[in-house]
């Protein structure tokens, strides 16, 4: 398989300040592989029809860093645990007049 080539990586501006970053850009483009008129975010993309994704590094401008997330949790907050298992689910109460799960007859 052959590697598809890359746009030169540009050196990554790590700004100190707080100031929030810029509201993302809405760009539309057409899906490589199938075709479909996409939408996505500073030249980011994802097709819905075919699952066609480009690359991150694609896009106009540097994806932000972890700490610049605003809806990223406090130090020391750490995710619930996901249980191994799926709970079960209540089974459906019969009728009244059923009778092995069936309609009573007229």
């Amino acid at each position: 398989m052959t590697r598809r080539p890359h746009r030169p990586h540009l050196p990554q501006e790590r700004p100190d300040s707080t100031a929030p970053l810029p509201p993302p850009e809405l760009t539309e483009a057409e899906c490589r592989r199938c075709g479909t008129y996409i939408a996505g975010l500073d030249g980011r993309y994802a097709c819905g029809v075919c699952g066609w994704v480009n690359d991150h590094s694609e896009g106009h401008r540097r994806l932000p860093r972890a700490d610049e997330d605003p809806d990223r949790p406090p130090e020391g907050r750490r995710r619930p645990k996901q249980l191994p298992w799926r709970m079960p689910e209540p089974e459906p109460e019969p009728r009244e007049g059923a009778r092995d799960g069936r309609d009573a007859g007229p």
